[in-house]
């Protein structure tokens, strides 16, 4: 048996712990992740549970992936490379589930609303900015 010390553990992306004790790791992804990676993340949630189990034997523990938006939208996020590997409704949040989560109710459209607001006063220059590259031909 390998020491715990000796044990290579996978990056967590994001680590939260919430009032009640219950850790939550996520591994952070694209909105669209190639099928022959999920095996692997799988894995690498299975190993967070394994290693901290190890440490403590009755640990209050969530692990998932979270994909930061829905390419999808208005549609609902459907990636057929997930099913059959993770419980979908458990196991993945994405967009404004995974938004709401962190910050609570709303947070999605305000992040959104955030950004389109940026987005308009930078217009000038992004603009500006995208004129100094080449035409392509």
């Amino acid at each position: 048996m390998v020491p715990l010390d000796k044990v290579k553990r996978p990056r967590i992306d994001l680590f939260l712990e919430s009032n009640d004790g219950t850790e939550y790791y996520f591994d952070l992804k694209t909105a669209k992740p190639n099928v022959d990676e999920i095996v692997g993340f799988k894995r690498k949630m299975l190993e967070w549970v394994a290693i901290r189990g190890a440490i403590n034997p009755k640990p209050k523990i969530y692990t998932g992936l979270a994909i930061p938006y829905n390419p999808y939208e208005p549609q609902p996020y459907d990636r057929w490379t997930f099913q059959g590997m993770f419980d979908l409704s458990n196991e993945i949040k994405v967009a404004e589930e995974f938004w709401d989560f962190l910050g609570g109710k709303n947070t999605y459209a305000e992040l959104l609303q955030i950004f389109e607001d940026v987005g308009v006063a930078l217009r000038p220059e992004i603009d500006a900015k995208f004129a100094t590259f080449a035409p392509k031909r």
